[in-house]
């Protein structure tokens, strides 16, 4: 029996026609330097900050170069598909700017000449390379049952051997045409192996694009290439799928290093130019003095979800996804405040080898000063937004005052060095709140400081609504008064003047305008006590003060 009469005894009615899909699926018109790239995930769940930090930096490689950034779904494992998990792929990403420029846009459909891009549709094109192999001689099909293999494994323990099918293990390698003509004649199922030619006592070196030159054993492990589903297994359909869609750099986590010695012999045996590889380490946290792989199990940041539950901004995100990406890119950000993440250029060389650390205290930070650069229209609209997926409450108040609040979130906004109050949205409403009669209500904390006498409280708020408090006032004037205000009562008007003669005041200014603030607030900690008090208005403050009192 020829090899090729065996091919069409184990896979009959398929092509060996690999041509056909050299043709159909041309090299790419795109310039030397360009990247394409793909972010590749099966939908068994949701996107997570691993999975987020890579496809981040996926697509800014391609971008960067006038390349291509695809969506690919490896759904060959399909025993762990959950319902709609392609959708929630998208969704994920999309929801973070993430945008594809091929790929997946739903279950069912891709946008793209590259296409089909999802596994379980190209079962066609990975037989046909099979079928491929099959006739070279450098595939054969494997009948070993579940047990069989199972006693081999527990035989090479025992012996304290390397796991796995090859060499003497590899029984099905040593069958011949006529034992494979009987066994699939008598209708046992079989997989289809890849019969490696390499040997384990060689030495390979792989150069990857954040790891340097590694050096591996040749691998000489017969892996299955084509399950008894018709469908192939995860290291075959990545070579077909990268070599086809023209990929040109594999950007993936670290887990994935051991797997390099099999992805470049089947590249190299196939006759494929093999993409360059970039290993990223995984993102680390550290805990009690010690670091560890951010968990999805331990901690809440690592699902994707956080981020727009706490209502910390896309772009903050993004802008702190690229200071773990590059260690130069935080320099670079400090010096050129009025560009943005596009005008950076990433570099494979600037990732760090040893996995970065998350801190999630910076990532607030980060956001703080991301938030504090924008228009009040922009913080009031991503207030909004996250108000309406998390806080029903907060969103009718910022819909029936939205004029107000927009005014409230311009308080100290544009000017050389903002006011730093929100760090996410979903803090906002804790801090304003005693602008809005609708929440302030109930039993109110007054944190007065310096003074807490209620009548000495009471003497300072009539005589300013009676004699000093005028809406048409401006900043200066109304200081001014303060400063009178102080005087009239018996406190300095410069903090300068009682730290001098303490003696001689009851206190300074200062305490004078801290008793404005926190009756008519509660809090001893606001914006800017004349904007408050110029937006709230002269009938709010009265109301107020006379509350209190």
């Amino acid at each position: 029996m020829t090899n090729k009469e065996l091919a069409d005894l184990l896979l009959p009615g398929v092509s060996s026609d690999i041509e056909f899909y050299e043709k159909k699926y041309p090299k790419r018109n795109l310039s030397e330097k360009a990247i394409v790239t793909r972010f590749a995930p099966s939908p068994t769940g949701f996107v997570h900050m691993g999975s987020l930090f890579a496809s981040f930096i996926e697509k800014k490689a391609a971008n960067d170069t006038d390349g291509v950034f695809y969506l690919r779904i490896e759904d060959t494992d399909q025993k762990r598909e959950v319902e709609n998990g392609v959708t929630g792929i998208i969704n994920d990403l999309k929801n973070f700017d993430i945008t594809i420029d091929e790929g997946m846009i739903s279950e069912t459909e891709g946008k793209g000449e590259y296409g089909p891009y999802i596994q379980s549709e190209r079962k066609e094109i990975y037989q046909t390379y099979v079928k491929h192999l099959i006739e070279e001689g450098l595939a054969y099909p494997c009948f070993c049952s579940h047990e069989e293999i199972e006693e081999t494994r527990q035989i090479q323990e025992k012996r304290k051997q390397r796991i796995g099918y090859y060499g003497r293990f590899a029984v099905c390698r040593r069958l011949t045409p006529e034992d494979i003509k009987a066994k699939v004649e008598a209708g046992e199922p079989y997989i289809i192996r890849f019969k490696s030619p390499g040997s384990f006592d060689n030495k390979i070196k792989v150069h990857d694009l954040v790891k340097g030159d590694i050096e591996f054993p040749e691998n000489d492990m017969d892996l299955v290439i084509l399950k008894s589903d018709g469908l192939p297994t995860y290291h075959f359909a990545h070579a077909i799928d990268d070599h086809l869609m023209h990929t040109t750099h594999v950007i993936r986590g670290d887990e994935w290093v051991s797997s390099l010695p099999i992805h470049v012999q089947l590249f190299k045996t196939l006759g494929f130019e093999a993409p360059k590889y970039a290993h990223l380490s995984p993102i680390m946290k550290e805990e009690d003095g010690k670091k560890r792989k951010l968990s999805k199990r331990k901690d809440p940041e690592a699902a994707v979800s956080y981020y727009h539950e706490k209502g910390i901004p896309v772009e903050a995100v993004k802008l702190y996804l690229m200071t773990i990406a590059n260690t130069n890119f935080e320099q670079w950000y400090d010096c050129n405040k009025d560009k943005t993440l596009d005008d950076f250029k990433f570099d494979f060389k600037k990732i760090s080898s040893s996995g970065a650390l998350f801190d999630v205290d910076k990532l607030y930070n980060i956001s703080k000063n991301y938030i504090s650069y924008l228009k009040a229209t922009e913080v009031y609209d991503g207030a909004y937004t996250w108000a309406s997926n998390y806080d029903l409450e907060f969103k009718k108040i910022l819909e029936d005052h939205k004029e107000f609040a927009i005014n409230l979130f311009n308080i100290e906004r544009e000017q050389k060095k903002p006011r730093k109050d929100y760090s996410c949205y979903s803090e906002i409403k804790s801090l304003i709140w005693y602008m809005f009669d609708e929440l302030y209500t109930g039993d109110i904390n007054y944190e007065f400081q310096s003074i807490t006498d209620k009548e000495e409280i009471s003497s300072i708020l009539k005589l300013y609504i009676e004699k000093y408090y005028d809406i048409n006032d401006d900043k200066e004037t109304w200081f001014n008064k303060m400063k009178d205000l102080a005087s009239d009562l018996g406190y300095a008007r410069e903090v300068k003047e009682y730290k001098e003669n303490p003696d001689n005041f009851k206190g300074h200014v200062g305490d004078i305008s801290m008793v404005l603030r926190v009756a008519l607030t509660s809090k001893s900690m606001t914006p800017d006590l004349y904007e408050i008090m110029k937006l709230l208005g002269i009938d709010k403050i009265k109301e107020r003060y006379s509350k209190f009192i």
